[in-house]
């Protein structure tokens, strides 16, 4: 070994737990696996089944000699540099508030792909909460993702920069579920194949849920165009199934419950100025064009105005998409002063070439 190679420092390795084993965090597992510059320390688990089992297993690879747990505590005695946190969106934030400061106390940073793009949103307890916690860790927090965390969200922001005298945003997400693999996704989150009268007893706790997601991206936007919202109204639609439908989570029957239309307007000086409307389908290709096909939709009205389309073929994986997000996120919000860290607190956040 030459003197200038002894000198040469090795490359950082983040330490990376995963919080859950869905789709997403399978995902997870497998870019961390992957990526040269991190090792997976642990993984928690939700489901008693997946307790015992190899995470590489878990994530559908070779087993990996860690084993997955559904003790906090012994996530919390692990030496790791960052969880990303990627449980079931479907909790409120303020039920998970104390596993998050549990996790950040512990000296770990912390990646949600379940929320967290702007924890402002939530008023001042939950922050100084979060907050609290960073400091007892000396470690940050931020959330990431696709739907929210960046095209409704950081993409709105990114093309704002070509506008002035801004007066309304507006992002569209249309997405088709028939190859989406989580039966808890299609049916419980969402509530496709309900019958009518269940999925409306089931719509509270939805809206409840979706609220707490989705006005986080609009005080998100908002902060960054430098407008305080003084409300946020929120409407919700659903169309039934004209014919049976087949996804990969399973059938959804003539009659259920097979596209729903939230949409989120952020209000401001008496009228709307942020918009974001996300359409789920079972189905699209089956479906009535009603409430557009799938594929997103930004638009920046100003001088100029902006408009920018993606279609559903705009990401080959939003699940591979969603996770790498987490991963590239990970050194910036490890290398980050400890804290409520979003996109705006962030540097660039980049992907690496592999070589």
């Amino acid at each position: 070994m030459s003197p200038a190679d002894a000198s040469t420092p090795s490359p950082r390795r983040y330490r990376v737990v995963q919080w859950a084993t869905g789709a997403m965090g399978r995902s997870v597992i497998r870019g961390v696996l992957d990526r040269d510059d991190m090792e997976l320390a642990g993984v928690w688990v939700h489901s008693p089944a997946k307790v015992g089992a190899d995470a590489g297993t878990i994530a559908g690879r070779d087993p990996i000699g860690i084993t997955a747990t559904g003790d906090i505590d012994e996530i919390l005695d692990l030496d790791a540099d960052c969880v990303v946190y990627a449980p079931s969106p479907v909790h409120d934030r303020f039920s998970e508030l104390d596993t998050l400061c549990a996790l950040l106390s512990s000296g770990k940073n912390l990646v949600s792909l379940s929320g967290l793009v702007y924890p402002r949103a939530h008023g001042p307890f939950f922050v100084n909460e979060l907050e609290q916690a960073c400091k007892r860790g000396g470690v940050s927090v931020h959330g990431s993702g696709v739907s929210h965390g960046f095209m409704a969200d950081v993409m709105p922001l990114v093309l704002s920069r070509l506008s002035r005298r801004i007066t309304h945003v507006y992002a569209r997400e249309c997405t088709d579920f028939a190859r989406h693999p989580s039966w808890a996704m299609i049916h419980y989150m969402i509530g496709f194949g309900k019958d009518e009268e269940a999925y409306l007893r089931a719509l509270r706790p939805a809206r409840a849920a979706m609220r707490t997601l989705y006005t986080e991206s609009l005080h998100l936007i908002a902060a960054g165009l430098g407008v305080d919202l003084d409300e946020i109204d929120m409407d919700v639609d659903h169309r039934l199934a004209g014919t049976d439908l087949v996804t990969a989570a399973g059938p959804i029957p003539r009659g259920t419950v097979a596209a729903s239309r939230w949409t989120f307007s952020g209000i401001a000086a008496g009228r709307p100025v942020i918009t974001v409307e996300l359409v789920h389908k079972a189905n699209a290709a089956r479906m009535s064009d009603d409430w557009g096909r799938p594929g997103y939709s930004l638009r920046v009205d100003g001088r100029p105005s902006l408009t920018l389309y993606a279609d559903e073929e705009w990401v080959s994986d939003e699940i591979s998409a969603a996770s790498a997000h987490a991963l590239n996120s990970v050194p910036a919000v490890c290398a980050a002063d400890p804290g409520i860290r979003t996109y705006l607190d962030l540097p660039m956040i980049c992907g690496r070439m592999h070589l």
